[in-house]
């Protein structure tokens, strides 16, 4: 095999070659911002652009109408690459994943001319409903990591870093149905569904006290009643809760529903809770991986700190096949002046000079972390092992289930 410092400028000169392509995707999917599962334009452009690059792909792939899968080359040691395209609602993307989606593309498609010589199949996996809903997570279950051996992405941020985790979550609509009344003429027919969740929430603020270092429940009423003088017959809310595993996650749940619960038994107003697509897990990543990633960005001149695993960010849906497929999801930065992710200020950077370096190199990056994994025999084997392992294990390491709405 060649030597991996001659196949990493090979690699370069791959992606120096479609550069425009990729930054023109980024730039395209900036300004043509789309929402989970909604995100059809957008697996298109990366449909066609790595159609151009050589691979075969499958749209609509897993059952999904956004999701898609894209291979290149035939060997043993699949490596699962995931492009994410969704954005915000209002703000676009200020997330950043027109950074991430294009990163992607830019690795996969720096690698496909190296595949066969590497004994690799790189696999894009067009991942869709990461902001809401959970793409992967349906894609996890429909088989569409089965065959990887490591699987990787970098997310755009204010900075780089490897190495974090991030918090399981689920999310919840919530309503409460009672019954109207005149508020001064005959209260006392009226069941009251604010004042249930107003139980709720104070149940809910009574409980943080004891809850696991690291818990967080946040939550919005969204509908509240109409009328000073009606009782409300109707109360919403969504709440999310977060855990610093997927196992106090669903301890969380369990407390969290209760509370819930006990709103409706004080005042008599049924409640419905509903799971809003699927629950996250938190983020394990492979630190040999990791360690591989952090030296190629280095070498590309980032500056990267290498984080604590304690430290933890947000949540990904990307945990959930962290569990399963030795996994890497490091930030890659730019910058944004002072302006914070998932706000709109962050979307006007996305664009940017530094958002363009991010995207290629973040992508060249994980290419030559590949490379790395491929042309070393310790790495090669240890995922090979770890994935033929996965095969006969009979009930791997599942994502959090959903809480079940009360009876």
């Amino acid at each position: 095999m060649t030597a991996p410092d001659a196949l990493r400028e090979r690699a370069r000169a791959h992606l120096t070659a479609r550069q425009d392509e990729v930054l023109g995707l980024s730039h395209a999917l900036h300004a043509d911002p789309e929402l989970a599962y909604e995100e059809h334009r957008s697996a298109r452009r990366i449909a066609e652009l790595l159609e151009r690059g050589g691979f075969a792909v499958t749209r609509e792939a897993y059952g999904l109408p956004t999701a898609l899968d894209a291979t290149a080359g035939s060997g043993e040691l699949v490596v699962g690459i995931c492009a994410e395209y969704d954005a915000l609602p209002g703000i676009g993307h200020a997330c950043g994943h027109n950074v991430n989606g294009a990163a992607s593309v830019a690795a996969a498609l720096a690698l496909a001319p190296l595949a066969d010589e590497l004994g690799i199949t790189v696999k894009l996996l067009g991942t869709p409903a990461e902001e809401s809903g959970g793409g992967k997570v349906d894609m996890l279950r429909a088989g569409a990591f089965d065959d990887v051996a490591a699987a990787m992405m970098v997310h755009a941020a204010p900075s780089d870093s490897v190495g974090m985790s991030s918090l399981a979550i689920s999310s919840w609509k919530v309503g409460y149905t009672g019954r109207a009344a005149h508020a001064a003429a005959m209260p006392e027919r009226g069941v009251n569904a604010a004042d249930a969740m107003m139980i709720a929430q104070v149940a809910i603020a009574a409980y943080r006290q004891q809850m696991r270092p690291g818990a967080v429940v946040s939550g919005v009423v969204t509908g509240g009643g109409e009328a000073a003088n009606v009782i409300p017959a109707r109360t919403s809310a969504e709440y999310d809760c977060r855990a610093v595993t997927a196992g106090e996650l669903a301890e969380l749940q369990t407390r969290v529903r209760a509370c819930f619960e006990a709103g409706a038994l004080a005042t008599g107003a049924e409640l419905a809770l509903e799971s809003v697509g699927n629950d996250y897990a938190d983020l394990r990543q492979d630190f040999e991986i990791g360690r591989h990633y952090l030296a190629a960005a280095r070498d590309l001149g980032r500056r990267v700190q290498d984080c604590d695993p304690t430290l933890r960010g947000g949540s990904t849906d990307m945990g959930n096949v962290s569990h399963v497929v030795p996994t890497i999801h490091p930030m890659i930065g730019y910058d944004c002046g002072a302006a914070i992710m998932h706000n709109p200020e962050f979307t006007r950077y996305g664009i940017g000079a530094g958002a363009d370096r991010a995207v290629l190199d973040g992508g060249l990056a994980m290419a030559w972390t590949t490379i790395a994994l491929a042309t070393d025999p310790r790495h090669r084997e240890r995922l090979l092992a770890r994935l033929s392992a996965r095969g006969r294990t009979t009930s791997p390491t599942s994502p959090p289930s959903r809480p079940s709405p009360p009876a």
